[in-house]
């Protein structure tokens, strides 16, 4: 690695919306960076995602294809 070149990296602190807190490194220079979703409140990480068929793609499929 080059000397002079890259940028400090420093502890933060994050907030999430729902109310968690969790300690990172980051290279922007703040103390607290506040997020509007992270790992314990997105839906794909809780278990709740849902798996939609919006407008009947897999009917179009098969009506499309003979199937």
């Amino acid at each position: 690695m080059q000397s002079g070149i890259h940028p400090e990296y420093n502890e933060v602190n994050v907030a999430c919306a729902c109310g968690a807190k969790f300690t990172t490194g980051s290279t922007k220079k703040t103390e607290i960076i506040k997020v509007d979703i992270c790992s314990k409140c997105h839906p794909f990480f809780t278990g709740k995602q849902k798996m939609i068929d919006t407008g009947g793609r897999v009917d179009k499929f098969n009506k499309r294809y003979g199937l």
